[in-house]
Formats: C-alpha cells, structure tokens, sequence
C-alpha cells in the first residue's frame, strides 16, 4: 500500500487528487495539507511512504521542504506535481531528493505511473519534462560571473564539503578556499552557505 501525503496549497487540486486517489485499490491519502512548514510536521506524526510536492507554496517552497524532508526523513520518496516545466525547477527538486517530476499538464494515467514508479525506488520524469531535458541545454549565463577555480569550490560547499576538506581535494590552502568563498558570495549578492547551496542547485551545478 502506497501511504501518500499530498501538498499543494490549492484546495481544490487536493480534492480532486483525493478523490482520484480513492479509487485506487494500492493507495491510501493518509493527509493533505498546504504548506512546506505543515508538511514537514505531517511527514513526522504520519510516516508515508510517498509525498506529491507542489513547487509554488507561501513561505517554504517545495523545493526547499523537500531538502528538508530528505534530510530528516532519507528513505522517504517525493514526487514533483507542478505547472513549472522549465529545467532549473527539474534541477532544483531533483538535487534537493526528489525521485520524480511530473507535469500538471499531464493526464491522470500518467500520474499514477509516475505515483507506483516513484513509489517502488525509481527515477521517473514525465513524457514531457523528459523531452524538454533533452531538448534544452542547461542555463550557463550566470556562471560567467565567477571564475573556474570559483566554480569547482561552490560545487564542494554545496555539496557539503567544508573548507579542509575542499582544500584536499583542490590541492590549495584552506585560507584560498575561504577567500574563493568570500569573493563569491560578494560577486552572488549571498550571505551563507544555505544561499550558496540553492544557487549551486538552481544553476544546475550539481548533479542529476
């Protein structure tokens, strides 16, 4: 039994998922609700198996919940329903832990494919963000603000790294790291690792 949490913050997707989901003899609806901040209270008190993330929420968004989600909860699996078809919102949600990313364009045939897929461990992309990926490089205009050496440290501190351990794996000093630190977040307009990290994802510096 797939156990799904919903989280969109238009009450009447959520109804109509619901009422979709119902019918459906291998899924249960154990909660819905309409914020990252709910969200992530519901996943600890229900425990499901699987939770449809919206994007565009007030105050956390779901990107930034499902980061969070991932986190506290690694074994748990998110799948992406949303109207944002553009590659650094598919960058972003995969890099914060989502296993999959479905369109709101698409039919309900292909959401509940989406649902099982994403709900036995696999990666799943719907028909028409997997064309777009293929379709469209990825967005490289802000990176000219930073330098290469610039850009091979901001990937390892989003990636978690700290500056001891950048400075081994680049074979500089740490004090380089962390004046390569400095200068990006002055040339960004950023303030903290967090921003760095979610720079990093949306210009799709890290990995799928």
């Amino acid at each position: 039994m797939i156990r799904l949490l919903l989280v969109d913050d238009h009450e009447i997707i959520r109804q109509s998922l619901r009422a979709m989901f119902e019918r459906e003899p291998d899924i249960e609806v154990v909660g819905e609700v309409s914020n990252g901040e709910e969200a992530l209270l519901r996943v600890r008190e229900l425990s499901p198996s699987l939770v449809l993330m919206d994007l565009s929420m007030r105050g956390l968004n779901g990107t930034e919940t499902t980061l969070r989600m991932i986190r506290e909860n690694p074994g748990l699996n998110v799948l992406a329903l949303t109207r944002h078809t553009e590659r650094r919102f598919v960058s972003h949600m995969l890099n914060a832990g989502a296993l999959g990313y479905a369109s709101k364009c698409n039919n309900c045939e292909e959401l509940l494919i989406g649902i099982r897929t994403v709900a036995a461990g696999n990666r799943y992309l719907s028909p028409d963000i997997a064309q777009m990926l293929e379709d469209t490089p990825p967005d490289k205009w802000s990176q000219a603000k930073l330098g290469r050496r610039e850009i091979d440290v901001l990937k390892l501190i989003a990636r978690g790294n700290t500056s001891p351990e950048i400075a081994r794996i680049l074979h500089i000093a740490t004090g380089t790291v962390e004046i390569h630190r400095s200068n990006i977040m002055q040339k960004l307009g950023l303030h903290n690792i967090a921003e760095l990290t979610l720079y990093a994802i949306r210009e799709d510096l890290l990995p799928l």
